[in-house]
């Protein structure tokens, strides 16, 4: 999922739908949560909590609330 979307900021530059990709990637980051502490890999949960946060930070900015 993030390739797809990182490919998609390389591609259309400037022209980038910037809040689809931080939702999109934030939505990823929620799955690969989930699915980490089904395993119970705290370290891979961890690193993907981290990143929902920068995900809301990214969205909040994408969409000009701060």
């Amino acid at each position: 999922m993030r390739i797809f979307s990182f490919s998609l900021v390389s591609w259309l530059g400037e022209d980038s739908p910037f809040l689809f990709v931080w939702i999109f990637n934030t939505c990823d980051a929620v799955l690969l949560s989930w699915t980490s502490v089904l395993k119970k890999d705290n370290a891979y949960t961890l690193l993907n909590v981290f990143w929902i946060g920068v995900g809301l930070i990214g969205i909040l900015r994408a969409s000009g609330w701060i």
